[in-house]
């Protein structure tokens, strides 16, 4: 049976690997990602937070729309193109549009260190769809890198409580991002990794071009080469590219797992936020940029518990490759023969 027949619609579980291969594909899914909130505040020097939040997913869209007619992978399904829908409306409308706004009038390693919030928000949407119980060392860890994130917005914006309306933007924006990245991970096990995303890209494109013409005529774009090139990793990389890795690994899963990977990511913005931009780096910025990497060596390092039996996951052996795997009608005596058979063959 191939990936893409309709046999494999119900597969639900995590791909049958290792969880450090899972760890090393979201690894470099967030390596990408981690150029995107630097090269944002690049963009909006010279371009309307409008056109930089849609006109990357117009680029994007079109890659998309190449790499779906080449290959002709199989389309969503029923109510897989709803889910579709979840992951458009949180990776390439939600997140980029309010991303872009907020820095607009923020630097960027102040957006990066708000933006650690997302792996706690992706591994919390993970449990709740992706049926995932991480141990509680697990949620301890995250919260301390929650509240991290939270205290030190609030120190950059003039004390505990004092939020501006940017910060409120990037917290909507890691909320979108983390229903997007679930539904994404758990709809890649079905779907692949970049043709989950090629679809949601596809999906919105209409809604995208509209938007893009619109920011165009009320402020048409005018930019340097330099402010360009920004966009345009934006549109390839941010947008496209790097959901390849991001998907795959969190189809690997475990999902709470490999979510936190990307506690990296704020970490090594700042940096870039340095490096790229002269951002000068204060105090608060290194303490919460260390509290966050302390955070994900624990939490990458931490197991997480069995996965929770769903009414619509087919088993299938640990030992049988995803593309052959097909579901079980033998009922739960006949799989646990197959898979002791399995063990002691290896």
């Amino acid at each position: 049976m191939k990936v893409n027949s309709s046999a494999t619609h119900h597969l639900d579980q995590p791909l049958p690997s290792r969880p450090v291969t899972g760890l090393w594909w979201g690894l470099l899914g967030v390596a990408a990602f981690s150029f995107t909130v630097p090269f944002t505040r690049v963009a909006v020097g010279g371009l309307s937070p409008l056109f930089i939040g849609s006109g990357r997913a117009v680029v994007a869209a079109v890659l998309a729309a190449c790499a779906l007619a080449l290959t002709r992978p199989r389309r969503p399904r029923g109510a897989q193109w709803a889910r579709v829908a979840v992951v458009a409306g949180g990776v390439v409308v939600g997140f980029p549009l309010l991303t872009s706004f907020a820095l607009a009038s923020v630097p960027a390693s102040h957006g990066a260190v708000v933006i650690a919030l997302l792996p706690a928000a992706t591994a919390t949407m993970a449990v709740l769809r992706g049926h995932e119980r991480p141990p509680v060392m697990f949620w301890v860890i995250t919260g301390v890198g929650a509240v991290a994130a939270i205290g030190f917005a609030s120190a950059q914006s003039g004390g505990l409580g004092q939020l501006h309306l940017s910060d409120l933007l990037l917290f909507g924006a890691v909320a979108s991002a983390a229903i997007g990245y679930a539904e994404g991970g758990k709809l890649a096990r079905e779907l692949g990794a970049w043709q989950t995303v090629s679809w949601a890209l596809v999906l919105v494109s209409p809604l995208m071009v509209c938007m893009a013409a619109v920011s165009v005529a009320g402020q048409p774009p005018s930019a340097t080469p330099v402010q360009w090139a920004a966009f345009a990793y934006l549109g390839v990389v941010s947008m496209f590219l790097g959901f390849f890795a991001w998907y795959h690994g969190l189809a690997i899963g475990p999902m709470a797992q490999v979510s936190q990977v990307q506690l990296v990511q704020p970490v090594l913005s700042i940096c870039w936020a340095g490096l790229l931009l002269g951002e000068t780096l204060t105090w608060t910025t290194i303490l919460g940029g260390a509290v966050v990497v302390f955070c994900a060596g624990l939490a990458v390092r931490s197991r997480p518990g069995p996965i929770r039996p769903s009414s619509a996951t087919v088993p299938f052996s640990e030992t049988v490759p995803f593309s052959e795997a097909v579901p079980s009608s033998a009922g739960q005596e006949a799989e646990a023969k197959d898979l002791a058979t399995a063990k002691q063959s290896r």
